[in-house]
């Protein structure tokens, strides 16, 4: 979430950028410096930035908000992506808003870098490919010596940098918009580097996109806001269709699938965010209506066969499994499902300055219960947020990711961005598992 635009309207005017990690296990944030999305995989953590440098905190506990890292030597970070939970992080400043710099933040050193034609909108990482979005192109780097693999020019134009990519190494695609006017989906194959489909989810302009953790579903949203497509991928199938609303279009600020793609969250502009519950209706043998009102849904049902297609669609569509109501309106922000302490959270990180922990019920849904909110600065927050843990405080098992990538080779090529090499004996020993460098230690940096 790129906040730079914002930043002189938020309630925390240094936020320029918010990100939770990959898996959705840790959260990364960052404020006019955004350190590297935190993915330790024992261990949840959160990255915020501020003008003077980031710091990673702890979540995996719902209660604090516990320093494990602080960096003070970078400035005006407005895009921030960490690996995993390696130490490779690729880092774009407002300063050089055309430079991506790769860097091993724990030795603190720059691997590599790389300048382009254009401003850097976007960065997504996965353990095969780096991307970097254009407002009219996006560049497909190997993970593995950062080469420019393929680029895909004079692409509709992205001026939000609008793109997904698939964490899976099974189904590595990548998502953008193939139409500036309507909601049409392109999907590239990252691993064979070639189209896969073009999707035509939306008669609005595209406003966001997920995918879930396997690769084979993806989440699409339009400009205006009022409904939810899910499709399979590659195929794009439609698989579900959710309404988020009727009565205004909204701006939606992001989608977010749970770990094991059971659920699907959507926040917008509005005070709520909207939890979708991915399962197909069993259906049931026909009753007879024993009365009017039950005669009377049963013929309405029936003559949606008549109505107009976006009249009938609407008695088709999902609603809400669960619903958050947020403490605010107006504020750009991003969500997350996540495991924290056994128990399935929504994570929403705003504008105003805050991150939200509410509770989810995976079994009756309803509305969500804030348990606590914690200033993205790390200070402390008087202690009435945290409510009593309830009778819907149920367990969720968690899936994990746990993948290796060789070791890169060089950090050199050009293909439209010109790239510099970095610290010599990075480019050879830098491991992007580095799962034994869970937890991380505590760093400080005079």
């Amino acid at each position: 979430m790129n906040l730079a635009s914002q930043s002189g309207e938020a309630g925390c005017s240094q936020l320029l950028f918010a990100n939770f990690n990959q898996d959705n296990t840790k959260l990364n944030l960052i404020s006019i410096l955004l350190g590297p999305s935190c993915h330790l995989s024992p261990t949840r953590s959160l990255a915020v930035g501020t003008k003077s440098g980031y710091k990673f905190f702890s979540l995996s506990s719902v209660d604090k908000l516990e320093q494990i890292y602080e960096c003070t030597d970078t400035e005006d970070v407005c895009i921030v992506e960490r690996l995993f939970s390696s130490s490779l992080v690729a880092i774009v400043s407002l300063k050089a808003p055309r430079k991506l710099k790769v860097c091993h933040f724990k030795k603190g050193t720059e691997i590599c870098n790389y300048s382009y034609s254009n401003t850097i909108l976007a960065v997504k990482l996965n353990r095969q490919r780096l991307i970097v979005c254009l407002e009219e192109s996006l560049y497909i780097h190997n993970i593995r010596d950062m080469k420019v693999l393929h680029t895909i020019r004079e692409t509709p134009p992205n001026p939000s940098g609008l793109c997904a990519l698939s964490i899976s190494n099974d189904n590595c695609y990548l998502a953008y918009p193939g139409s500036a006017t309507i909601g049409e989906v392109q999907v590239f194959d990252t691993v064979n580097l070639r189209a896969a489909n073009m999707i035509p989810a939306h008669d609005s302009p595209l406003a966001a996109l997920a995918f879930d953790a396997s690769g084979t579903k993806l989440a699409t949203a339009s400009e205006k806001g009022t409904v939810i497509r899910v499709f399979s991928i590659p195929e794009g199938q439609k698989l579900f269709e959710f309404r988020r609303g009727v009565k205004r279009c909204v701006s939606i600020c992001s989608l977010a699938f749970s770990m094991e793609g059971l659920y699907l969250s959507a926040s917008s502009n509005t005070e709520t965010v909207h939890i979708f519950k991915l399962e197909t209706q069993r259906e049931k043998p026909q009753e007879e209506p024993t009365t009017w009102t039950g005669y009377f849904g049963k013929v309405l049902m029936a003559s949606t066969t008549y109505l107009p297609a976006q009249v009938s669609e609407m008695f088709t569509q999902g609603r809400a499994f669960a619903t958050v109501r947020l403490p605010f309106s107006g504020h750009k922000n991003i969500c997350a499902l996540a495991i924290i302490q056994k128990i399935p959270r929504l994570l929403v990180a705003a504008a105003d300055g805050y991150l939200y922990l509410y509770n989810l019920d995976p079994q009756e849904g309803g509305e969500c219960t804030l348990m606590k909110q914690h200033k993205l600065d790390g200070s402390a927050e008087p202690t009435n947020e945290i409510l009593e843990q309830t009778a819907h405080d149920r367990p969720l098992v968690a899936q994990t990711y746990s993948a290796a990538v060789a070791k890169g080779r060089s950090y050199l090529e050009d293909q439209g961005a010109v790239g510099g090499a970095g610290v010599e004996d990075d480019i050879n020993t830098l491991h992007l598992d580095e799962e034994n460098e869970q937890p991380p230690l505590i760093l400080e940096t005079d």
